[in-house]
């Protein structure tokens, strides 16, 4: 049941003449007919009520732009502006929040907040929280960044697939910045904690299934990505019988192995999984599907060892391409997303309000070593 007095107060307010039956749950009215007349309505009411912190937002932003507030000055507790503009404290700390998104103040602990910058046409204030950084990732950070507007400031940090230091930096940002573009990686069980930042929350690259439609994201997908790759290249894989698959459990995702497994199962081939390649023994008609270069360079120095060449008694695939292994062994078929792509969609991605996830396009790549 409504509670009686809230709901006296929110028709005084609205005026609104009802003509039909109404029903409530919560503080909401759903009106069974359409036949009512109020001079405002309840959203409008709210929207009033929630824009009251843009008083204290405005209040500071008027003030730099006037010359009264400078850089490094003290701006008044929240209980002054309680008093000043007769708000809540939950209202004031809203607009406090706000400015300290925008990157606009700062607080020192037990003093108070300070004007931290006076440059107030920045339109978004990211935290980008990469897993690593490597040549992939360099191509994905400059697309994203020549893709944003000039006024959008970013703060670029790393974790190193570490979930510790993961949620460290990410308690430290919070309410900080408008806007979080993450890469999570394997993690799971992270939504309590991206729930509690203040701010729109998107994920890139890299994330466990299990935020896909709760936040806004662009990333591979890692099964379909193997599994339509080697369905596109299964002409040149007839010669193989078993393909194994080289990655590290650490951090790469599993998916891949789970979309090999699909393609094996449907086309006949024997599949295996190897947590890295440590100077095995390569056995004549194996494909590997390789994660990361070292275990190539290493597949590559025992074949040579056996006297073997890629392509001939043996094959691979390499993830992500590079122009070294355009030329490298004769030439190495790489399995690759379009990171430049996937950093332009990440940006334009900031600019729509609904939740939606984007599956980045991926290319295979057939050279000599298959």
């Amino acid at each position: 049941l409504i509670d009686s007095t809230y709901f006296r107060h929110h028709i005084q307010i609205n005026k609104i003449k009802l003509c039909e039956d109404i029903y409530f749950t919560g503080y909401y009215a759903y009106i069974c007919k359409r036949h009512f007349t109020c001079s405002h309505t309840h959203a409008e009411y709210m929207k009033q009520n929630e824009s009251k912190y843009k008083l204290v937002v405005n209040h500071v932003i008027d003030g730099i732009n006037s010359g009264e507030i400078k850089k490094g000055d003290q701006l008044p507790s929240i209980n002054e502006y309680r008093h000043m503009f007769n708000l809540s404290r939950d209202t004031v700390f809203a607009g406090i929040k706000e400015l300290k998104a925008h990157g606009i103040i700062s607080s020192a602990p037990g003093i108070g907040y300070f004007v931290s910058n006076v440059r107030l046409n920045l339109k978004q204030n990211i935290f980008l929280l990469f897993n690593e950084i490597n040549s992939f990732k360099q191509e994905l950070y400059d697309a994203f960044m020549s893709a944003l507007d000039k006024d959008d400031k970013v703060d670029l940090q790393f974790h190193n697939y570490n979930r510790r230091v993961f949620e460290t930096l990410l308690r430290e940002a919070n309410g900080k910045y408008t806007t979080y573009v993450l890469m999570p990686g394997k993690f799971q069980g992270l939504a309590p904690l991206l729930d509690s930042l203040n701010g729109r929350v998107f994920l890139l690259d890299h994330y466990h299934n299990e935020l896909r439609g709760r936040y806004s994201g662009v990333g591979q997908n890692f099964e379909n990505d193997t599994y339509n790759a080697l369905v596109s290249g299964l002409p040149h894989l007839r010669k193989y019988k078993r393909i194994c698959m080289i990655q590290s459990e650490a951090k790469e995702p599993y998916e891949r192995f789970t979309g090999l497994q699909r393609f094996a199962r449907e086309n006949g081939f024997e599949c295996k999984y190897m947590n890295g390649f440590n100077g095995k023994h390569i056995t004549p008609a194996d494909l590997f599907i390789i994660a990361n270069d070292t275990d190539l360079v290493k597949v590559l120095k025992q074949a040579a060892r056996q006297g073997m060449e890629p392509g001939q008694e043996f094959g691979i695939i390499s993830y992500n391409d590079t122009p070294l292994k355009e030329i490298l062994a004769g030439g190495i078929t790489t399995l690759s997303t379009d990171f430049k792509k996937m950093g332009k969609t990440m940006a334009a991605l900031l600019k729509r309000k609904e939740t939606v996830n984007i599956d980045n396009p991926w290319n295979l790549t057939i050279r000599k070593s298959l």
